[in-house]
């Protein structure tokens, strides 16, 4: 199997995007054919709603599919359903897969030891059915390393073994992110996420593909150029996985820095701005162009 970093590099050269749709679905703000299809067939139930949910994504994927290379379905808004979103979430990723899209599940899982190696067998890869081992639905995942080693290392192994990838928070887009993540460390005078970003170089310096990047990537917000600009230099062989553009204010120019000179190295995610969209494929063209005048 190839390496995820390799496998983003080539579904990037190949679309010439650097575009990922976040799939965040909110009943309230679904087309109204859709919903209502739903309703008739399933009545005012869960399973209604997650029907709904599916058929939208699934409209989405069909109308971007040659344009992004990615989706980044929030486990969020699948998880408020219980199990009937669960099951949305499954097939959203597998629709997603076989219409050629790389899924990177944005469930930002943190724990350690046996309960870090059973999320990651969940959504990576290794569940041992009778013995049967099971590939996981998603070929990435978003992890927080607030413990540490302990609760990434985990992790790890299942990309190295199943060649999944992980993005790790180093600097989130949200306005308070800065309270802890924008502090200044007392031993080595750099802030919390550039230290972040030195673990996450050097976990991933064992998962390093054909291309040059590392299957371990780091989570960056767009809303944040210049310190995207220094954790650049700090992680040059990570991926950067950039939310926060469009919706939340980050623009092509202020993630100009996060790309390497060779034009890779970052994949830009959007959701509101593009499943909202009165036109999702307009828009999910207009940021892939807009994003490619400022990668190089």
């Amino acid at each position: 199997m190839q390496n995820f970093a390799d496998s983003l590099v080539a579904a990037i050269k190949a679309k010439n995007s650097v575009v990922c749709v976040g799939l965040d679905p909110q009943l309230g703000k679904l087309p109204k054919g859709i919903v209502e299809k739903a309703q008739a067939e399933h009545g005012n139930t869960l399973h209604a709603a997650a029907v709904a949910f599916f058929s939208f994504n699934k409209w989405i994927i069909d109308s971007v599919k040659d344009l992004v290379v990615a989706v980044k379905p929030q486990l969020a808004f699948y998880e408020e359903l219980g199990h009937e979103g669960i099951w949305a979430f499954e097939e959203t990723c597998k629709y997603a897969r076989e219409a050629g899209l790389l899924v990177i599940a944005d469930g930002k899982r943190n724990d350690i030891g046996s309960t870090a190696e059973a999320y990651a067998r969940a959504f990576l890869g290794g569940v041992d059915l009778f013995g049967v081992k099971l590939t996981g639905v998603a070929d990435a995942l978003t992890v927080n390393a607030y413990l540490g080693l302990d609760g990434v290392k985990p992790f790890l192994g299942t990309c190295h073994e199943y060649s999944r990838g992980i993005f790790i928070l180093v600097r989130t887009s949200n306005p308070s992110s800065g309270d802890l993540q924008a502090r200044i460390t007392a031993d080595e005078g750099i802030s919390v996420a550039e230290l972040m970003g030195h673990f996450v170089e050097s976990w991933g310096s064992d998962l390093i593909g054909e291309s040059g990047y590392s299957s371990v990537g780091a989570v960056v917000g767009a809303t944040y150029p210049e310190e995207a600009k220094k954790l650049r230099s700090v992680m040059p062989k990570s991926f950067f996985l950039l939310p926060g553009f469009g919706a939340q204010g980050g623009t092509a120019a202020d993630v100009a820095d996060a790309f390497n000179e060779d034009g890779l190295g970052a994949l830009v995610v959007s959701a509101r701005g593009i499943i909202f969209a009165e036109d999702p494929r307009a828009a999910a063209l207009e940021m892939r162009d807009e994003l490619n005048k400022v990668r190089g």
